[in-house]
C-alpha cells in the first residue's frame, strides 16, 4: 500500500503508485455497498466535517453515504445557515470546528486553493470536493475507477474530454489521473473553452468532433460552467448544442460500440461539477 498523506488535496501531486492505492481499496469497499448490511467499522470513532461551502447535490449525498458506510461521526455545515453569513472567515471558521477535534474535514469551496489554504491553518485530515475552476480529486478517482471496473485497464486507452474544459476542475484532475495512469487524453470543445495551453498538461487538444471521438474508447462529457465563466465563451446555446452537446457530439458515435463515461456517481445524471 503506498499512501501516506495526511491530506486528499489534489491529484496533480498524487504519484501513480497512489492512484493505484485508492484505486484497488475502492474495489474492496464497493463489495460493502453489495451487501446486505452495508456497513464496516473502518471510521468507527472518527468526526467528520462535511464542509460545504458551495451548493452540491451529488457530490455531498455521496460523501455523506461513504461516510455512514464506514460508520463515522458526521457533522453537515453549510455556509447559508452558518457565521460565515454574517462575515466569519473560512479560518475562524475552520479553527472552531478543529475545537471539536474533528478529525477530517471534507470542503467544497468556490475559491480556487481553499482545501490547500485549509490544510496549512488546521490540524485536522482535509478532504478536497472540489474548489473553484482547480480540481476536484474525489470524482477523478471515482472516474478512474469506473473506467477500469468497465474496461478492465487504464494504460493504453483513448480517453477523451469534451466541452467546457476550461472551467471544470474535474477535467483538470481527470487530465492529471488518467495521463499518470498511462491513458491518451483528448480534450476537445470550442476554441475558447478549450485552449491548446492545456497541451502542457500531456493531453491533446482538437476543435474537431470527429477527430476527438473516432478512436475513443471512453468519452467524458463535461457541462457548460455557467456559474464560474465571466463572460459568454461561444455564440449561443443553440449553436453550441448543435456542434458539443450529447446529441450533436456523440449521437452518431453510439453506433459504433464506444463508451460513453457520463457523470459516474449513483445518479447516472451527465451534470458534471
Amino acid at each position: 500500500m503506498s499512501w501516506h498523506r495526511k491530506h486528499l488535496l489534489d491529484i496533480e501531486s498524487l504519484t501513480r503508485e497512489e492512484i493505484q492505492t485508492v484505486l484497488e481499496t475502492a474495489r474492496a469497499f464497493k463489495a460493502v455497498g453489495e451487501r446486505a448490511i452495508k456497513k464496516v467499522p473502518a471510521l468507527r470513532g472518527k468526526t467528520v466535517v462535511n464542509l460545504f461551502v458551495e451548493p452540491s447535490t451529488r457530490t455531498r449525498i455521496s460523501v455523506e453515504l461513504a461516510e455512514q458506510r464506514l460508520s463515522a461521526d458526521i457533522i453537515n455545515f453549510t455556509a447559508e445557515a452558518s457565521s460565515l453569513k454574517k462575515g466569519e472567515t473560512l479560518r475562524d471558521t475552520a479553527r472552531n470546528l478543529e475545537a471539536l477535534n474533528a478529525d477530517f474535514i471534507v470542503i467544497r469551496h468556490s475559491a480556487s486553493g481553499a482545501p490547500h489554504f485549509l490544510a496549512r491553518t488546521i490540524k485536522s485530515s482535509v478532504i478536497n470536493a472540489g474548489d473553484g475552476a482547480h480540481e476536484h480529486p474525489t470524482q477523478a478517482l471515482l472516474d478512474a475507477f469506473t473506467i477500469l471496473e468497465n474496461k478492465g485497464r487504464i494504460e493504453g486507452l483513448n480517453v477523451t474530454i469534451l466541452g467546457d474544459i476550461l472551467y471544470s476542475r474535474v477535467a483538470r484532475s481527470n487530465i492529471w489521473a488518467l495521463t499518470k495512469l498511462g491513458a491518451r487524453v483528448t480534450l476537445c470543445g470550442p476554441a475558447t473553452l478549450a485552449p491548446k495551453v492545456f497541451e502542457q498538461m500531456g493531453c491533446r487538444v482538437t476543435h474537431n468532433v470527429e477527430d476527438a471521438i473516432r478512436e475513443a474508447d471512453i468519452i467524458n462529457l463535461l457541462r457548460i460552467q455557467h456559474e464560474r465563466q465571466r463572460k459568454s465563451m461561444f455564440p449561443s446555446l443553440g449553436e453550441y448544442e448543435s456542434f458539443w452537446s450529447d446529441e450533436g457530439a456523440v449521437g452518431e458515435n453510439e453506433t459504433r460500440g464506444h463508451d460513453h463515461a457520463s457523470r459516474t456517481d449513483q445518479s447516472g445524471c451527465r451534470n458534471r461539477q
